[in-house]
């Protein structure tokens, strides 16, 4: 019976895991990016098929729990990968808030994140609540995004 129990809330938790994950189109989360409103709004577009991506999640999730920056962490996996997401997101435990960007065409949403995307990921961009936007198509190590980010906030 304890088994069963244990068993029920492992799957509970990972449904609940699941659900944070909100597959949205390019216009959503566009608005997203016009409408920050932190001092300091960060996402990252990472996939879970790219190692670099991968390793620099856990300095996202430490900037996360700052109370004037938001992190949402943009999921660019294949459209049919949504599953595969959760899984990850629930196995790696994350707490930011992770987008499933729903499209097809990568050139229809790329330059609209900004002119000096060329696709390649990691990426990230930095939203300041002044509306100023920074964008670097790179992998973070947790030192250079801690300085980044206190450039930006201060």
């Amino acid at each position: 019976m304890k088994k069963i129990v244990i068993w029920c809330m492992v799957l509970m938790s990972f449904s609940l895991s699941a659900q944070l994950v909100e597959p949205i189109k390019f216009t959503k989360l566009q608005e997203k990016i016009l409408s920050s409103n932190s001092e300091l709004t960060v996402f990252n577009f990472w996939a879970t098929w790219c190692a670099p991506c991968i390793k620099e999640l856990p300095h996202f999730e430490t900037l996360n729990s700052k109370d004037n920056v938001k992190v949402y962490l943009v999921s660019l996996d294949f459209p049919d990968q949504l599953d595969k997401v959760r899984k990850f997101i629930s196995k790696k435990n994350l707490n930011s808030e992770v987008l499933f960007l729903d499209e097809k065409d990568p050139d229809t949403y790329i330059s609209k994140v900004s002119q000096e995307w060329s696709g390649a990921i990691p990426a990230t961009l930095f939203v300041t609540d002044l509306g100023k936007t920074f964008f670097y198509e790179k992998a973070f190590d947790k030192e250079e995004l801690e300085k980044t980010v206190n450039e930006y906030l201060y």
